[in-house]
């Protein structure tokens, strides 16, 4: 019996001692992490649906609440001359794979869309990985909030056998589409608009 508490207290403490490490080791590597995709996964991103602005929109971003709920989204912005051009926000919704990540750019001024980016997916190389290419992603360049697919009536043609993949990201769109609605009181308040 002795033994058997022995070996329970041991286990208990290497426990603890492990989890303690592994807790540290995640709070030092997550600023680090996130830096890696600001770098190389949302900045590229960023700069396809962006254009003509003079700031940094990684190093200028800002995080919002979502009115409804206790979830942030993080809003990168676009600013000429100190005024909002437009912004980028990312969203994800599920594909065949897994999570497709969509960078989707905002005109501001005009309502409209500026064009989307593929920040992460792990669709079919081959046929649901066709979404990040230009001949899908240029249907959504000055394209209106009312973004479907053509399938579902509206003028986003879809990739064939990539159906699943397709929806994704036309859903991911349409999240960042509500997303920007809810928070644009918020962020008329945080930048001064273009005019």
């Amino acid at each position: 019996m002795k033994e058997s508490i022995k070996m329970i207290a041991v286990l208990t403490l290497i426990c603890g001692m492990f989890s303690v490490t592994l807790a540290s080791l995640k709070e030092t590597t997550e600023s680090r992490i996130e830096e890696q995709v600001l770098t190389y996964v949302q900045g590229p991103a960023i700069s396809k649906v962006l254009t003509g602005y003079d700031n940094s929109p990684v190093k200028d971003r800002m995080k919002f609440t979502i009115p409804g709920s206790s979830r942030k989204i993080t809003v990168f912005p676009a600013l000429q001359n100190g005024r909002l051009r437009g912004l980028a926000i990312e969203t994800f919704a599920k594909g065949y794979g897994g999570d497709v990540g969509v960078m989707v750019g905002f005109n501001v001024g005009r309502e409209s869309l500026s064009g989307i980016g593929i920040t992460t997916m792990k669709e079919t190389p081959g046929v649901g990985a066709k979404v990040a290419r230009h001949g899908f992603t240029s249907q959504f360049k000055e394209h209106s909030y009312s973004v479907e697919l053509s399938a579902k009536g509206g003028s986003i043609d879809g990739i064939s056998g990539a159906t699943i993949s397709s929806t994704a990201t036309v859903e991911a769109v349409k999240q960042a589409i509500e997303i920007f609605k809810k928070i644009k009181p918020q962020i008329k308040a945080a930048w001064q608009l273009e005019s």
